[in-house]
């Protein structure tokens, strides 16, 4: 126990290099998902529910289980997510037409037209954060991510 204490007081510096990405990746999330809600055109629409909305505008309407999965989150973190997008009237539930266990979730009329509106702006706003990295930086850290969660799905902490 001393020794992990000890270990974990390291400096960044003396420091193994996958210690140093650990602590970059813990500080560069939240930092990352303030960029994106500080981008957000609406206020009641954050990064964590946008996340929610584009795999039911890919795939259209999903159960509560296919979300959580795809999403990688709990069920209970899903139930919040899909109340706060139901009471502002993004989402709307209905009973799966074959299975009486299963809940529905669908995009609203008032989702889709946000989402013609707002979506494609965000993106860009949100994705201006990469214009520092050249297009050939861009598509390593994209190759690096993608291994990265490839490595999550292999730990099952993250769904194919």
């Amino acid at each position: 126990m001393e020794n992990e204490i000890k270990s974990c007081a390291l400096k960044l510096s003396d420091a193994p290099l996958s210690h140093n990405l650990v602590h970059l990746f813990w500080q560069l999330a939240p930092a990352f998902t303030r960029w994106a809600e500080s981008h957000m055109q609406q206020k009641n629409l954050t990064p964590q529910r946008l996340r929610l909305l584009i795999p039911l505008k890919e795939y259209g309407a999903m159960s509560m289980s296919a979300l959580r999965d795809e999403l990688g989150v709990t069920a209970t973190n899903i139930t919040a997510l899909v109340d706060a997008l139901e009471k502002d009237g993004f989402v709307k539930r209905r009973p799966h037409e074959t299975d009486r266990r299963s809940t529905m979730i669908e995009l609203t009329e008032k989702a889709q037209e946000d989402w013609e509106q707002n979506c494609a702006n965000f993106r860009e706003q949100v994705s201006q954060i990469f214009n520092d990295f050249s297009v050939g930086e861009q598509q390593q850290f994209k190759i690096l991510l993608e291994q990265m969660r490839a490595a999550l799905i292999k730990e099952n902490i993250l769904k194919d």
